[in-house]
């Protein structure tokens, strides 16, 4: 169970009953749908033993994907659930650059014109990527929440679909997905420890993971100062979107805080130990097994939401000891 550094949320029953109290938005059937959707369109990634980190640890690696991160499948879910006149128009989204990949690639593939706006501290490699999948890229804000808003106004001027990051059923129900592959790989799951940014990934995994087993914790991790420069641009967001939110006191057991030398410590593990590249959002879960703030109690699954940082930026992290 969660240690002492942990935020407790409200006891989570023990009753197999945990489908019949999802949302009405986010029903077990949702995800489950999803996952039919999306068979044959994203990777269905791995698991891989991680033993540095405990007997029994495994890690989920969403860096396998085409874009090296979970967004794809959120994204694409809510894309092939599009109208064929929302199709016609196209989509516009904000992100700092995984959800922006994950939508163009997919968009692209559709022929659905996508639209992202980025906030204008988003990594470089992130922004040119977005551009090389066919998607235009308007840099607007400091953050994702600033660059928001100049998103809402593009889809009200062109009438475009906005496909929110973390805060729209779909796209919740796609990240879902992760869990259900889980559990299939593990099914005596005894700890999920999962990255926390919006909080469309702990939203779907929890739900999934919740609806199929009640023995499981759920815990998320969040980047304890959100503000300002940090490796971890992927999770920096100031507060949990409503969908999510929502869900964490019936489903998600804790959530901890990781600092962000622990989470360089996590980015430098990763390499040495695995010879897995992750970006600072994608390190998070296993920053917190490393600083013992998630023991690995039983069989314990971190994922790895990400592997895209700039090459200079992991250099320096690399090379800081």
């Amino acid at each position: 169970m969660p240690s002492a550094h942990a935020t407790r949320l409200p006891a989570v029953s023990t009753r197999t009953d945990a489908e019949d109290r999802l949302p009405p938005w986010l029903p077990l059937s949702a995800i489950e749908d999803a996952a039919e959707r999306l068979r044959g369109r994203i990777v269905r990634t791995p698991l891989l033993p991680a033993p540095a980190l405990g007997r029994d640890v495994w890690l989920k690696a969403e860096t396998f994907q085409a874009t090296g991160a979970f967004k794809e499948r959120g994204a694409l879910n809510r894309l092939l659930r599009l109208t064929a006149l929302e199709r016609a128009a196209g989509v516009v989204a904000m992100s700092a650059g995984n959800h922006a990949a994950g939508l163009a690639l997919h968009a692209q593939r559709l022929g659905v014109k996508a639209t992202i706006v980025m906030p204008v501290t988003a990594p470089r490699c992130k922004v040119e990527r977005t551009e090389a999948l066919g998607a235009e890229v308007v840099l607007s804000g400091a953050t994702v929440g600033e660059a928001k808003a100049r998103a809402l106004q593009l889809a009200s001027a062109r009438r475009l679909t906005f496909v929110h990051p973390y805060d729209d059923p779909d796209v919740i129900a796609g990240q879902g997905t992760v869990g259900l592959e889980v559990l299939a790989d593990r099914p005596d799951l005894g700890t999920l420890v999962v990255p926390v940014g919006g909080g469309g990934l702990l939203a779907g995994m929890a739900a999934a993971v919740k609806a199929r087993t009640s023995s499981a914790a759920v815990v998320g991790v969040r980047l304890a100062r959100r503000r300002g420069p940090t490796l971890a641009d992927g999770i920096a967001v100031d507060a949990l979107g409503k969908l999510p939110q929502a869900l964490l006191a019936g489903f998600v057991d804790a959530l901890v805080e990781v600092e962000e030398g622990e989470v360089a410590a996590a980015m430098r593990a990763l390499h040495g130990s695995f010879g897995v590249v992750a970006e600072g959002a994608g390190a998070a879960a296993v920053a917190a097994l490393l600083a013992g703030k998630v023991p690995a109690d039983g069989r314990t699954v971190a994922v790895l939401s990400g592997r895209n940082v700039d090459s200079d930026t992991l250099v320096r992290t690399l090379a800081a000891a």
